[in-house]
C-alpha cells in the first residue's frame, strides 16, 4: 500500500516539524460480537475517533497523519472538513497548510485483525466467546487510530472504549465505566507503539504491591493478570505475581526511579505473535505461558526472564524510547539482560545465567553469522527493516555485550549509569551517545572505544587456548589467540575468566585455577596463569563474562569426549556444551560425533534448561547436518538412548518428562510408535509418568507424521480437548499426516487462502514441514521460490515473514535447492529488502547443512 513502509528520512523531517500535544481516541467495539463481517463480505470494522492536537514549526508546511483503515468517514483540520477521498490514500492522510497549533479530527472504521497485527479478535471454540487485545510494534497502531506513527513523537493519549455488555476493558491508564463506556486516564508522554487495548469477559486477578522509600514516600501500584475464561483453572496467578513483586523490589533498588506508570496489569492473550510486549501498565503476553500441562522449571523461568523483561521495559523502553529503530537496542538489548540479572538476584531461578548462555547465546551466535547479521546499533532505513531486527542480534547479542560491558566497566558504574539516564532522559527519547555519555561519567572508561568495537561492528570472535608445558609437566605459558571472520574482521576487547580443570580423586571434573584479563589483538598472554600445573581443560570465557565462539586445544577437546559430564559446575558444563554445538554449526566436528555425545553424557546433566537446549540440538544434527544415509542409524540411537533415560528417569520427575518429549519427537520404529500408542490409550504405563493432555498432543503428532493416527483419531482427540489450543494441536497433525493430497491441501490453505488465523498459520506451516517427509514436499521447493514475492505483497509483514521463513525448503537439502536460492537472489534484486533478507538468511542455513553434512561424511561411522 502506498506509503505504508515509513522510512527513516520521512520520520526525521516530520519529527523537526511536528511536536504532538495529546491524542483523545475513542473506540467502539460493540461490532466485535455477533455474526456479521462487515459489508458484502468484507472485514469486521469498528468505530475509530481520534482527536490529534499538535504544533507545527513552519506555519503553511504540509505532513501527513497515520492511519491504515479499510474507510474514513470524515475528515477534519482545525474545523475545515476535508473530503477523505481526497486526502486518505489508505495509509496516509494528507495535512496541507498547517497553522503553528492544529487539531485533527479523523472518523474511521477500522478492521479487526486475524493476524495478531493491529485490533485483535478472537472467537473462542470452547464457548464462543470473543477477546481482543492490541499489538503495535513497531507500526501497528495506526491500524486502530489514526496518529504519527514512529516513536519520537511521544503524547499523553487518553483512551475511551464503548464495549459490549458484560465485559471489562484495560488500557495504559486506569479506567471508570459508565454506560459501558470505560474511560481512562491520561498518560504520561509515550509512543504511539506501546499504547494498549484489551478487552473482553476476560478473567481477573488483583493483588497490590507496596513500596516505602528511605525518604519516608509510600508507592503503592494495584496489579492485576487476566487470561480467557478456559484457561482461568490452569492460571497459576500466584506466581505470576510474586515475580512481579520481587521485580518490582530489584528494580527500584536499583534504578533509584519509581515505577512511573500508575498500574501493572499483565494480560495472557490468544493467537500472540511475540512473547510479551511492555505497554505500560498494560502488558500483553502470549497465553502458552499459561501452562494446561505439567512442564518443568526451565518454563517457569521462562516466564519469569519475560515478566522481567518487560517490566525491566518500563524504564528501559517507556520512560525513556529509543529515537528512532537504528537505536532498538536502547531498550531490548538492556531488557534482556536485566530479565536475567534481576531474575538470578531476585527470585528463585538463581542458575539464570547457565539458560543465558546455553540458550539466548545461541540465538545469538547464529544471528551473527548469518550475512544478514548488523551491529547491535544497526541502520534501519524503514518499517520493513525494523519489524526484521527483533532478531538475536538486537536481543541476546546486544544482552551479551550488555554483560561483557558490567565487567569491563563494572557493576556499580554501569547501575548507577542507568539511574543518571533516566533522571536526565524521562519520558524523552535517546541514541547511542545519550547512553554511551552517563557510562563514561561513572566508569570512567573511554566508552567511544568501546561502543565502536562492540555496538557498530558485526560479526562474532572466536577465543582459543594455546598451552606450552615445560618438561615437569607445568605451565610456561598460555595464551588466548583471538580470530575473526573473514567478512567482518574486527577483533574486540574482551574481558574474560580462563579456567585451568583437572579432574579429582572422584573423577570429577574440577577448577582448580583461574584469572582474569583483558584479551586485546589477535594473540594475549595470560601470565597469571604460568607455572601452574597442566590442566586437562582449559576453558576460556570461564563465568561467561563475554560474547564469543570458544575453541579448545587437542588436549581439553580429548578431556571433553570422555569426561564432559564429569564437570561438576553446571555453568562451565553448559559452555562446554555450547562450545561444542558451535564446532557441530562450523563443519568442524562432525554431527554424529555430537550426537554421540549427547547420548554419552546428556543422561547426567541436572540443569533441565540445558537438557532441553541438547536435545534440541541433537534433533537439529540429525536432521540437517547429518549425511542422509546415517540419519536412520542416529534416529534410532536417539531413541533407544531418549527410551533408556526415560525408563531410569525418577518417576514423576521433570527429567522424566523431558526425556519423554524427547521420545516422542525421534521414536519412528514400530516398537516406538506402538509404544507411544500404548501410552495414549492405557495399554503401556511407565512409573510416575502423566500422560496429561499437552503430552497426548506430543506423542499425537509422531503418530500423525507416520501415519498411525488418521483424521479420524485426531477429530477424536479434539473433542477430547476442544479448546484454541487443542485446535491448534489438530491442525499441525493433520497437516503432518504423509500423504500428497494432505499437502496440497496445507500449502493452499497458508499459500492462496488468507482465511486461517495468524496461529493456524503458524501451525499448518510446522505441520507440512516434517524432516522424513522429504520426499513428500519436494514439490513444493520450486512453488516456494513462484510464490513468495507474491505473498510478501499480498499478506500483512507478520504473515509474510511466516509464510517465507516457514515454507522454505531446508530439507530439500542439496546444491539444487540452493542453486535455485540463488538464482532467485540473482533474479529478484528489486524484491523488497526485507523478503531479500528472509531468503537470504534461509539460503544460508541451507549452505551451512550441506558443509556439515560433507564434514560429516568425511568421519564415517563413530
Amino acid at each position: 500500500m502506498p506509503g505504508e513502509n515509513l522510512s527513516r528520512d520521512e520520520a526525521q523531517e516530520r519529527a523537526a516539524l511536528l511536536s504532538v500535544e495529546g491524542y483523545e481516541v475513542f473506540l467502539d467495539l460493540r461490532s466485535a460480537v455477533g455474526d456479521s463481517d462487515g459489508d458484502a463480505g468484507g472485514p469486521r470494522t469498528f468505530r475509530s475517533v481520534t482527536t490529534l492536537r499538535f504544533r507545527c514549526a513552519e506555519p503553511g508546511a504540509a505532513s501527513f497523519a497515520d492511519l491504515i483503515a479499510p474507510s474514513v468517514t470524515a475528515v477534519s483540520l482545525n474545523g475545515k472538513d476535508l473530503d477523505p477521498s481526497e486526502v486518505f490514500d489508505g495509509a496516509r492522510i494528507a495535512l496541507e497548510d498547517l497553522r503553528e497549533e492544529n487539531e485533527l479530527v479523523v472518523d474511521a472504521q477500522c478492521a479487526y485483525s486475524r493476524t495478531g497485527e493491529g485490533m485483535h479478535r478472537f472467537v473462542d471454540p470452547e464457548d464462543g466467546e470473543v477477546y481482543l487485545y492490541t499489538q503495535y510494534e513497531p507500526a501497528d497502531s495506526r491500524r486502530v487510530f489514526a496518529n504519527f506513527e514512529q516513536p519520537d513523537l511521544k503524547a499523553p493519549f487518553r483512551f475511551s472504549v464503548q464495549a459490549p455488555e458484560g465485559w471489562t476493558v484495560w488500557s495504559n491508564g486506569v479506567g471508570e465505566v459508565t454506560d459501558r463506556v470505560w474511560k481512562f486516564a491520561e498518560t504520561k508522554p509515550i509512543s504511539t507503539y506501546i499504547t494498549a487495548v484489551v478487552a473482553g469477559p476476560y478473567h481477573y486477578v488483583t493483588d497490590s504491591y507496596e513500596r516505602v522509600f528511605e525518604d519516608g514516600t509510600r508507592l503503592e501500584i494495584p496489579l492485576g493478570a487476566m487470561c480467557r475464561k478456559g484457561l482461568a483453572k490452569h492460571f497459576d496467578a500466584d506466581d505470576v505475581f510474586l515475580v512481579t513483586k520481587q521485580g518490582l523490589d530489584f528494580f527500584h533498588d536499583n534504578f533509584d526511579y519509581p515505577y512511573p506508570f500508575g498500574k501493572y496489569d499483565q494480560a495472557f492473550v490468544p493467537e500472540y505473535n511475540l512473547g510479551a510486549m511492555e505497554n505500560p501498565g498494560c502488558v500483553t503476553f502470549r497465553e502458552e505461558f499459561i501452562f494446561r500441562g505439567k512442564v518443568t522449571q526451565a518454563s517457569y523461568e521462562r516466564r519469569a526472564n519475560v515478566i522481567l523483561h518487560e517490566m525491566a521495559h518500563m524504564w528501559f523502553g517507556d520512560l525513556v524510547t529509543m529515537q528512532w529503530w537504528d537505536d532498538l537496542w536502547l531498550k531490548e538489548s538492556f531488557a534482556d539482560f536485566m530479565g536475567s540479572f534481576s531474575m538470578v538476584e531476585a527470585t528463585r531461578f538463581t542458575s539464570g545465567w547457565t539458560t543465558f548462555a546455553n540458550n539466548r547465546k545461541a540465538w545469538a551466535y547464529r544471528a551473527d553469522q548469518l550475512p544478514s547479521t548488523h551491529p547491535v546499533t544497526a541502520d534501519i532505513r524503514d518499517l520493513e527493516d525494523a519489524k526484521l531486527n527483533f532478531d538475536g542480534i538486537t536481543y541476546a547479542k546486544g544482552a551479551s555485550v550488555l554483560k561483557q560491558l558490567v565487567a569491563y566497566a563494572g557493576r556499580d558504574a554501569f547501575l548507577e549509569g542507568a539511574r543518571r539516564y533516566f533522571k536526565r532522559h524521562a519520558y524523552g527519547n535517546t541514541r547511542l551517545g545519550d547512553l554511551l555519555s552517563v557510562l563514561e561519567e561513572t566508569s570512567g572508561r573511554d566508552m567511544t572505544a568501546w561502543s565502536r568495537a562492540w555496538l557498530q561492528t558485526a560479526g562474532v570472535n572466536s577465543l582459543t587456548p594455546q598451552v606450552t608445558l615445560n618438561a615437569e609437566g607445568r605451565i610456561t605459558e598460555l595464551a588466548v589467540v583471538q580470530e575473526a571472520a573473514e567478512s567482518h574482521p574486527e577483533l574486540r576487547p574482551h574481558r574474560v575468566a580462563v579456567g585451568l580443570y583437572r579432574r579429582a580423586a572422584g573423577g570429577e571434573l574440577v577448577r582448580y585455577a583461574r584469572a582474569e584479563v583483558d584479551v586485546e589483538g589477535p594473540r594475549t598472554s595470560v601470565a597469571e596463569l604460568a607455572g601452574a600445573e597442566a590442566p586437562e581443560l582449559v576453558l576460556v570465557n570461564d563465568d561467561d563474562l563475554t560474547y564469543c565462539k570458544i575453541r579448545f586445544d587437542e588436549t581439553s577437546l580429548g578431556t571433553l569426549r570422555d569426561h564432559l559430564g564429569d564437570i561438576t559446575d553446571p555453568l562451565a558444563r553448559a559452555l562446554c556444551w555450547s562450545a561444542l554445538w558451535n564446532l557441530t554449526r562450523d563443519a568442524l566436528m562432525p554431527a554424529r560425533d555430537f550426537i554421540g555425545l549427547v547420548l554419552r553424557f546428556a543422561g547426567q546433566e541436572s540443569d533441565i534448561g540445558v537438557l532441553q537446549m541438547l536435545h534440541t540440538w541433537a534433533n537439529t544434527a540429525r536432521t540437517h547436518y547429518a549425511t542422509a544415509d546415517w540419519r536412520a542409524e542416529g534416529g534410532r540411537a536417539l531413541a533407544e538412548g531418549a527410551l533408556r533415560e526415560l525408563r531410569v528417569a525418577e518417576p514423576g520427575s521433570q527429567h522424566q518428562l523431558t526425556w519423554a518429549r524427547f521420545f516422542a519427537s525421534v521414536a519412528s520404529s514400530a516398537a516406538d510408535l506402538q509404544l507411544l500408542q500404548g501410552l495414549l490409550d492405557g495399554t503401556a504405563k511407565i512409573d510416575g509418568l502423566d500422560v496429561d493432555q499437552e503430552l497426548r498432543w506430543a506423542f499425537l503428532g509422531t503418530l500423525a507424521v507416520s501415519g498411525a493416527a488418521d483424521e479420524q483419531a485426531l477429530a477424536a482427540e479434539l473433542a477430547r480437548d476442544d479448546t484454541a489450543s487443542g485446535k491448534r494441536h489438530q491442525v499441525r497433525c493433520l497437516a503432518a499426516r504423509p500423504s500428497a493430497a494432505v499437502k496440497a491441501q496445507a500449502w493452499a490453505s497458508v499459500v492462496e487462502s488468507d482465511a486461517l488465523s495468524n496461529a493456524l498459520v503458524e501451525a499448518t506451516i510446522a505441520g507440512i514441514q516434517q524432516p522424513s517427509q522429504r520426499e513428500l514436499t519436494a514439490p513444493y521447493a520450486p512453488k516456494y521460490f513462484e510464490v513468495i514475492e507474491r505473498v510478501w505483497a499480498e499478506r500483512s509483514i507478520q504473515i509474510g515473514m511466516d509464510v517465507v521463513r516457514g515454507l522454505f525448503p531446508h530439507f530439500q537439502d542439496r546444491q539444487e535447492t540452493l542453486d535455485a536460492a540463488d538464482a532467485w537472489l540473482t533474479g529478484h534484486e528489486q524484491a523488497p529488502p526485507a523478503l531479500r533478507r528472509l531468503v537470504l538468511e534461509a539460503r544460508d542455513d541451507l549452505a551451512r547443512s550441506l558443509r556439515a553434512q560433507a564434514c560429516d561424511g568425511a568421519a564415517g561411522p563413530v
